[in-house]
């Protein structure tokens, strides 16, 4: 699966990294406890979260996650635009919970794996 094929499926707005839509996705995780992303660790994933801080930013770097998205229509302020700009990540939104959200992601094919 693809970036762009997350965003058309979860109906995201690409907020950063248009240009890195075409990167290929293994598996997602879902969790706004940044402990609980530490532990699943899978490069080239999808990070589906509703927490919007810094720490994400540095999360994803950490594990070499390629995509954030933020669930419940939040929506992270310019200041972490900028720092996944810096990092070339892509960040997009979604107005959908997080259990629809990897619901609908796991039923076109996307899996998080064993932790």
């Amino acid at each position: 699966m693809t970036v762009k094929d997350a965003r058309d499926i979860l109906g995201a707005r690409v907020l950063v990294g248009e240009e890195f839509l075409n990167r290929e996705v293994r598996s997602a995780c879902g969790s706004d406890m940044m402990s609980d992303v530490l532990a699943f660790s899978k490069d080239h994933s999808i990070l589906l979260t509703g927490l919007c801080n810094p720490q994400v930013i540095r999360t994803a770097e950490m594990l070499d996650i390629v995509c954030l998205i933020f669930v419940r229509g939040k929506k992270p302020d310019e200041a972490m635009l900028e720092m996944a700009r810096e990092r070339g990540l892509v960040v997009m939104a979604t107005g959908h919970r997080m259990f629809s959200a990897c619901g609908m992601l796991y039923a076109a094919g996307l899996h998080g794996g064993a932790v």
